[in-house]
């Protein structure tokens, strides 16, 4: 047996408690592709009594290890970015969040598609993104993603992956929509902030 599969086996057994290890080692860094979303439904599937409490550990966990990297990243600020973008998906990332902002983070946060999230989070922390919105935007996501995933673990069992996979065209479209709303909505409160802070 594998290290990954043995470690899988123990945060398993953990149940919950598991789920908020792993989501919070993942969202520091650490590759674990679909580790979260698989422990997530297993211990729905096999505890449906825990699933709600499997989702709130790996939001806790997930919001917290966001929010470690970006402290990492304002602390180390540009300089440290321009290192972690170095070429490839990194700069590719990069640009992506110059040009849409924290639907960046948004849309892998709630995507249950592997997709990267740790630049993005990483250029928040580092361009000095607001940290109630960063907040904001990643337990947004998180809580709809995890709660969602819960709920199918209970329903569908061991056939949740199937339901995604039949219906992940659809999810991805839905999470970019709520996106754009939720950056829309976040650029539009800033304006009204500045427009008061102008008038006074």
């Amino acid at each position: 047996m594998s290290f990954w599969h043995h470690l899988i086996d123990v945060l398993l057994h953990w149940g919950p408690y598991g789920l908020l290890l792993l989501s919070l080692l993942d969202s520091t860094g650490l590759p674990v592709v679909g580790g979260v979303d698989a422990l997530l439904v297993a211990v729905a599937t096999d505890r449906p009594e825990h699933a709600y409490l499997a989702a709130g550990c790996a939001i806790i966990g997930s919001v917290v290890g966001s929010l470690i990297l970006f402290s990492v990243a304002r602390k180390g600020g540009e300089v440290l970015l321009a290192r972690y973008i170095s070429g490839g998906t990194g700069a590719r990332m990069h640009d992506w969040f110059q040009r849409y902002g924290l639907a960046t983070v948004f849309v892998p946060a709630v995507s249950p598609l592997p997709l990267p999230m740790k630049v993005p989070v990483f250029c928040a922390g580092a361009l000095n993104v607001r940290l109630t919105y960063f907040l904001f935007v990643v337990i947004t996501a998180r809580v709809i993603r995890y709660i969602a995933l819960a709920h199918l673990g209970r329903q569908y069992g061991r056939d949740t992956g199937l339901f995604l996979k039949q219906h992940w065209v659809g999810l991805v479209i839905s999470s970019v929509v709520f996106a754009v709303v939720l950056t829309a909505g976040l650029r539009a409160y800033q304006r009204h902030r500045v427009s008061l802070g102008e008038a006074e």
